[in-house]
């Protein structure tokens, strides 16, 4: 592709929050997916003292090709890592958290387990914080797991359109991260799900369509749209820019469709502005 249009152009975003969350996480041995996927938005969120903990290591058991995440073989599961959560969320005074990991498919539980103890040792620390998890694509039981723990919100993003799963995402199926999102509605129907998609990819306009339709049909409640941006060379490349007017059109179209809230624009990530969904539901 070309030179980066200028709507995606980030700003320069200077606070002596950055300094502090940075010096925060890593003072506690904590990952954020912000660094470790290179996301535009790390600065502006930062200097708000707001990041998303990426739990379970720094190292993915796939190889997505959208993704900037370092694969390779995963470390073993820090039993603290819960309890260095909490208090960076309680140091941070954070009214709303997220947290996602690494997949972990070495492990029988998938990393559940250490899903729910984050949680958990959350609510111990900070009883009026709103917790969004964004996982894998877990089975059934170790998705049980995690919803045993009621948090306000689980999102499972399904990425890209169906027929690009096998270039974007050859380890992963469509229909499987469609059963993530149903299995969450069915194991407790009041904990809001979500989702995210990248466009930009080579997906066509009715491949979009459909896509909102199929997580709709699975009790998706929120969904965050935005446009891909290759982390390297050696990444899968981006096809086409999406301009900002075509971002507001599908956010218009998701939202008539049925979805509770809908965030869209070409800097969007799934994570980005968390707490807006949190404060709709």
């Amino acid at each position: 592709m070309s030179k980066k249009p200028y709507w995606l152009r980030v700003p320069y975003t200077s606070s002596s929050n950055i300094a502090l969350t940075t010096e925060l996480l890593e003072k506690l041995g904590l990952n954020t997916v912000c660094d470790e996927a290179n996301c535009p938005n790390r600065a502006e969120c930062f200097s708000n003292k707001t990041a998303t903990f990426m739990i379970l290591g720094k190292h993915c058991t796939r190889k997505c090709t959208f993704c900037n995440v370092t694969h390779g073989t995963p470390s073993t599961v820090d039993e603290h890592e819960p309890i260095r959560v909490a208090n960076a969320i309680k140091m941070l005074e954070l009214k709303h958290v997220v947290i996602t990991s690494v997949t972990r498919d070495d492990l029988s539980d998938e990393g559940a387990n250490q899903f729910a103890n984050v949680t958990n040792n959350i609510r111990e620390l900070t009883s009026d914080v709103t917790i969004e998890l964004l996982i894998p694509d877990l089975s059934v039981t170790n998705i049980k797991t995690i919803t045993n723990t009621i948090p306000n919100i689980i999102g499972h993003n399904i990425e890209t359109v169906e027929s690009l799963y096998r270039h974007v995402r050859p380890e992963a199926v469509y229909r499987r991260s469609l059963n993530v999102l149903s299995n969450i509605k069915q194991l407790n129907s009041e904990i809001f799900t979500k989702s995210g998609m990248m466009l930009g990819l080579g997906e066509t306009h009715d491949e979009v369509l459909k896509t909102f339709d199929e997580l709709l049909s699975v009790g998706c409640d929120f969904l965050t749209i935005g446009q891909y941006l290759s982390p390297s060379k050696i990444h899968y490349p981006v096809v086409e820019y999406i301009t900002p007017d075509k971002f507001d059109n599908f956010a218009n179209i998701a939202r008539k469709k049925g979805f509770r809230y809908v965030a869209s624009a070409p800097l969007v990530r799934s994570s980005y502005k968390a707490h807006e969904f949190a404060n709709n539901s």
